[in-house]
């Protein structure tokens, strides 16, 4: 366990290829290393159901690059800008960007033609991560409803956890809390959009879009049906869990896979979400799961619900239920090693963001504010 310093703000401003270039000549060299290990797991069978070589990785990698650029050309220059800066190819700073998600897009190259499934192992239980939920309004102190949620992974993680304070030329500013390389994963931006992600393994990857650039298009929204439709009209290329929740108390989760989602809207409990599906429509489509990481992400799901049950809920109660020891905050231990490398909790209403580096168990929270 460790205990961290203040958090690591990166101020960005500017276009996008700006934006993009600050990053990367920042933290050139912590990216370069965290490519260099993300693009040799994307090849490991352990993770992604198949054994390929670097070049095959970055090839797969490079195919969907055109959907990145259909998607949102502005973030693609971002990007490109972090490419120039840290002379990573677009390939590897995409397979940084979207890791979880790239190795759904590889473990269903290893599917039969008939849909037969090749592997014998289960998705790897380092990709299997975070506790998010939303408090509606009315559950809230002064009916202002929060976002929140911890983020798990492999312990190596920890150390490359940012926030990005961004002010983009012709869009919202934002925060995210998000990891070096990585264009953001949790965030709010001044329109008052709260948007934040839990892993899902699909067996359905397809060559199309990563989750980071889809939060990052959410953050560029002004209101929420444009935000849902970030995440509902892109092509996704893995599987992830996207909780929305605004200034208005509007909130959604969604199970969203690549070949399908369901939508949950928020109403009069709070929402929690963790990592398996909870549907019937997205499970048809889920990768089969390691029985420890099912146990774990049923655990969390139930302590996150008997916490957020009560009424007169205040910003204290969230800050303690990252750090519950029960369930939620995860420490690393062999064979697995995933911990609870931070957190984040958003009050749209306010615009108040509040941060915490490492598990929260462990370490303090920092409060940051967006002005409208």
């Amino acid at each position: 366990m460790t205990k961290y310093p203040r958090i690591r703000v990166l101020e960005l401003s500017g276009s996008h290829y700006d934006m993009g270039y600050q990053h990367g000549i920042t933290y050139a060299e912590a990216i370069h290393h965290f490519a260099e290990e993300r693009v040799k797991l994307s090849g490991d069978e352990a993770w992604s159901g198949r054994n390929m070589d670097r070049a095959d990785v970055l090839a797969l990698a490079e195919k969907c690059l055109d959907e990145h650029r259909h998607y949102s050309p502005k973030l693609v220059q971002e990007l490109q800008g972090m490419a120039d800066a840290t002379k990573l190819s677009m390939a590897e700073l995409l397979i940084v960007n979207g890791f979880t998600d790239f190795i759904d897009t590889v473990y269903a190259l290893s599917l039969k033609p008939d849909g037969g499934d090749t592997v014998k192992t289960p998705a790897h239980a380092g990709a299997d991560n975070c506790t998010v939920f939303t408090v509606p309004d009315h559950k809230a102190r002064d009916n202002k409803g929060f976002y929140g949620q911890t983020w798990d992974m492999h312990d190596t993680a920890t150390p490359h956890v940012i926030l990005i304070h961004g002010k983009p030329s012709h869009a919202p500013e934002f925060f995210t809390f998000t990891t070096v390389g990585c264009v953001g994963m949790i965030g709010m931006n001044s329109e008052g959009i709260a948007v934040g992600i839990n892993n899902l393994t699909g067996a359905d990857g397809q060559i199309g879009v990563m989750w980071p650039l889809v939060v990052r298009k959410v953050l560029e929204q002004d209101n929420m049906d444009d935000a849902l439709e970030c995440i509902t009209k892109a092509k996704l290329a893995g599987a992830h869990n996207y909780m929305l929740f605004d200034k208005h108390g509007r909130g959604y989760n969604i199970e969203a896979m690549s070949s399908t989602y369901h939508i949950t809207e928020l109403k009069d409990e709070a929402l929690v979400h963790t990592n398996h599906c909870t549907v019937a429509q997205t499970r048809t489509v889920e990768r089969k799961r390691d029985p420890v990481a099912q146990a774990s992400s049923e655990a969390r799901l139930n302590q996150g619900q008997r916490l957020l049950a009560k009424n007169d809920i205040v910003i204290e109660d969230l800050q303690a239920l990252t750090r519950d020891p029960e369930a939620i905050c995860v420490t690393g231990k062999p064979p697995r090693f995933v911990e609870t490398c931070g957190a984040a909790i958003m009050r749209p209403a306010t615009l108040e963001f509040w941060m915490c580096w490492g598990l929260p168990s462990e370490n303090e929270y920092e409060h940051f504010k967006l002005t409208s």
